[in-house]
């Protein structure tokens, strides 16, 4: 059904300009819309692979024949005790230039191929012993597992059964090759990982359990803290660590009050991450060359925030893996002791090694050399926290006698998704050349799909989700995955909306709870009550005002019987010119509760100068989360609301929704996963959604912004990512394509070029 009724209006959706969908939308949500034949509610519907239609809510199925407008019954309307029939208007419509685009597959040229993965080895008898037990190896996974000695690169491929490689890798050495598991170290990247090898292990035939208790497993700063509290237990106390990141950053700011850094204007924040980037690096403060204003404070700073430490004899997460690294460099009969230890090393995650922990493992293997590195070139998208592929790249010239292995059979993927994965990561010219084969194909292609901005994005992926619900699936069997935290606003706000029950990262931030969405808010909370102390304290730092004012404001409004904000617009400084930008600065502010929404933020934007606040600021200096980002992000969110009270009333119920799906998702066992790719990183879901793949979302706007300057590292990374994110998919593949991001027109991502691009 192409139309509706709201009132005495008629909607006719091949007329409604594109952008009125989401709202005709929601009205029909708020059951505002009806039908023209038979006045029963109707809803506007937005999936993926239907096109949009009005449909009766109690009968879904129900068609009436679309009328024509001359054939609609006349409203009638009571006037001095006659019935005078009403004409029923058209809704103002303009044919849109953008249409609604359908849902478009993928077709996967490569025809499917059914590989026999089981590989039958007769000079292993063990291999086949595991096999009985359940334990099936391929004959690359089974060349890995039985390849002992000397060094050995793993190039385990997306869902090519790596952990299994390792486990089984490990039981070999142990009952077969009768290694002392005290001479093997074990290191993943999380502890569940390492907790996880180990109940596999229990699992295999003839190893004991106090074999596996025997094995050094762990993360890199469990295992080689351990080894300096042996050592150095006086120094490395617990108690002396650092564990909380507000305690860091208040070492920062009290470093920062030498150098007058206002702890509201300065991101201290991103300043204690580039000091992590740097200690991972083992770059020092005397070896860091600032490329900006800002890590010249930033490098300030970390020299303090060492020099503090020392004194007080504390340490923090990056000083375990850089003290025990020192340790060893500089004690040569102990470096001697462990490398005589440990013989045997199994490195997880080779890829998102830092520099640190590469030259740890260099050091302890150094004697044997026995290291089987396992990891993916691939999937290295860890850069900003120090990780460096090209240690996994070019691990031969570093251990020369080296063999390599491909993982390259894909047990978790269809045929269909790994195709195309393939196809999109080929594009990276600095990776390890590699064809990743699926074990089995789908009835469902990938598909793209277009909505017209993040709303209606949103939207369509809960309809879809619904739908197949009904059809059988369960919540769990989906995923929502994105780049960013902030850009999953929209869709948190459509299902927290919805009855369907989703998870999302305990650490992940609330959009509404950002610092510059919140600094926003101040502005607008303090237009509506003048008198709101918190609010104006919160603003003072971006009209570059001290919180020392604070008391002159107060005795001002005393004196003056006037406003908090009033009080400001008499505030007495020692530069005329700044005296004269706070009493416009306050006309703004008081005018801004008769703007709406948008218009308010844009006015704060640019009137009242928080741009230029952000870049004397710092935000603007982190490459990968600019405040400018937020702002835009929720300018798109403030156009759904027509007064600020509504808007801020809605912020504050979704930062409650947020804290309250965070405590309910630890208890859920059928719930959606709404997660960054990051994060998703290592996990498997049966339906997939990528959202925002256009150009400045993925690949993010730095990675856009350092090719133009000849740096492709970061677009090359940037791949990487998405190539996670597709691969974590098993069955089904959808990926949106806004046509609008952050009320501009976007451009799909060029990601998807190499699998939308026809041949001629």
């Amino acid at each position: 059904m192409k139309s509706a009724m709201k009132q005495n209006q008629r909607i006719i959706l091949d007329q409604l300009a594109r952008e009125q969908y989401q709202r005709i939308y929601l009205q029909g949500k708020n059951g505002e819309l009806s039908c023209p034949v038979c006045n029963e509610k109707v809803r506007l519907f937005l999936g993926i692979q239907k096109h949009p239609h009005f449909y009766h809510i109690k009968y879904p199925e129900k068609a009436c024949p679309e009328p024509i407008l001359e054939e609609l019954e006349p409203v009638f309307v009571e006037r001095n005790g006659f019935r005078i029939p009403q004409g029923r208007t058209i809704i103002e419509t303009t044919k849109s230039s953008s249409l609604h685009r359908p849902a478009k597959s993928v077709v996967c040229t490569i025809p499917f191929t059914k590989i026999e993965s089981q590989a039958h080895f007769n000079q292993y008898p063990y291999l086949r012993q595991l096999a009985v037990n359940g334990v099936k190896l391929d004959k690359s996974q089974a060349a890995a597992v039985v390849e002992t000695e000397g060094s050995l690169l793993v190039l385990a491929g997306a869902g090519s059964g790596k952990t299994r490689v390792l486990t089984a890798r490990t039981a070999y050495m142990i009952d077969v090759k009768k290694i002392d598991p005290r001479t093997i170290m074990l290191v993943t990247f999380t502890s569940k990982a390492a907790g996880e090898m180990k109940n596999r292990l229990l699992s295999y035939p003839e190893i004991k359990k106090e074999q596996i208790n025997k094995l050094v497993t762990g993360t890199f700063h469990s295992i080689f803290y351990r080894i300096l509290m042996f050592h150095e237990g006086s120094n490395w106390s617990s108690e002396r660590l650092l564990k909380k990141d507000w305690q860091r950053v208040k070492i920062l700011k009290d470093a920062g009050k030498e150098i007058d850094l206002s702890e509201k204007e300065f991101s201290y924040d991103l300043a204690l991450q580039q000091i992590g980037f740097w200690k991972n690096s083992l770059l020092f403060p005397h070896e860091v060359k600032p490329a900006s204003d800002w890590e010249e404070k930033a490098v300030f700073l970390y020299k303090q925030y060492e020099e503090y430490k020392c004194q007080e004899g504390l340490f923090d997460f990056d000083d375990m893996l850089i003290g025990c690294f020192q340790l060893l460099s500089s004690t040569p009969a102990l470096l001697e002791l462990y490398q005589n230890r440990f013989q045997y090393f199994l490195i997880d995650e080779f890829q998102d090694i830092n520099k640190v922990q590469f030259e740890l493992v260099k050091l302890l293997s150094g004697k044997h050399k026995n290291v089987c590195a396992v990891g993916d070139d691939d999937q290295a998208i860890y850069s900003f926290r120090g990780s460096d592929p090209s240690y996994l790249l070019e691990f031969e010239k570093d251990f020369p006698s080296a063999k390599t292995v491909f993982l390259e059979e894909n047990y978790r993927s269809s045929h269909e998704i790994v195709s195309a994965a393939n196809n999109m990561i080929s594009k990276n010219k600095i990776r390890r050349i590699k064809k990743m084969k699926a074990q089995f194909e789908s009835e469902t292609p990938l598909l793209l799909f277009f909505p017209f901005d993040e709303e209606e994005e949103a939207t369509m992926i809960v309809t879809d989700i619904q739908e197949k619900i009904v059809q059988g699936a369960t919540p769990s069997d989906f995923a929502i995955l994105y780049r960013t935290n902030a850009g999953s606003r929209a869709i948190f706000e459509r299902l927290a909306s919805s009855n369907l029950p989703f998870k999302i990262d305990l650490d992940s931030e609330a959009f509404y709870e950002r610092r510059i969405v919140k600094s926003i808010f101040s502005f607008l909370k303090i237009s509506l009550h003048e008198d709101d102390h918190q609010a104006l304290s919160d603003i003072l730092p971006i009209l570059f005002l001290k919180q020392s004012v604070l008391k002159d404001i107060r005795a001002e409004s005393i004196l003056k019987d006037c406003s908090n904000i009033e009080a400001l617009s008499h505030l007495k400084t020692k530069h005329a010119f700044q005296e004269k930008k706070l009493k416009k600065t306050v006309q703004l502010i008081r005018s801004l509760k008769f703007s709406s929404p948008l218009q308010a933020i844009e006015t704060i934007e640019k009137d009242i100068g928080f741009l230029d606040f952000l870049k004397k600021r710092g935000n603007e200096s982190n490459q990968q989360d600019k405040g400018s980002d937020d702002l835009k992000d929720l300018k798109v969110a403030a156009k759904s609301f027509d007064s600020i009270q509504a808007l801020l009333s809605h912020a504050e119920h979704m930062s409650a929704m947020n804290k309250e799906i965070k405590n309910l998702g630890k208890h859920f066992t059928e719930a959606i996963s709404l997660s960054t790719i990051h994060r998703a990183k290592g996990l498997e879901y049966k339906n997939v959604y990528i959202i925002g793949a256009v150009d400045g979302s993925l690949p993010h706007d730095y990675a856009l912004d350092s090719s133009r300057n000849g740096d492709f590292s970061a677009l090359e990374e940037e791949r990487r990512l998405f190539y996670v994110a597709m691969t974590r998919a098993k069955h089904q593949l959808q990926i949106s394509v806004p046509q609008n991001r952050r009320g501009k027109k976007a451009h799909p991502t060029r990601f998807l070029t190499p699998l939308t691009y026809k041949k001629k």
